[in-house]
């Protein structure tokens, strides 16, 4: 695609210094809005998935695995 649109723009005439983006800018913009659109929503969906690990409720379970005494084999 892009080699079309080179082999275009080669072919018109460089005597214009007026740089329009025209029809192919607005497209190649709502193109990339409506994929944006199906990602967050799609991603939105994943998320509302995730369930959180169960914890103990006062929040204060942060870091209990390291401080835990280690059982040594007798």
């Amino acid at each position: 695609m892009t080699l079309g649109v080179l082999a275009a723009a080669a072919a018109s005439s460089s005597a214009s210094d007026n740089v329009e983006p025209g029809v192919l800018g607005f497209l190649v913009v709502a193109v990339l809005g409506v994929a944006l659109v199906f990602l967050l929503r799609s991603m939105n969906k994943h998320l509302r998935k995730i369930t959180p690990q169960p914890g103990p409720p006062d929040g204060d379970g942060v870091g209990e695995e390291a401080e835990a005494p280690v059982k040594t084999p007798e």
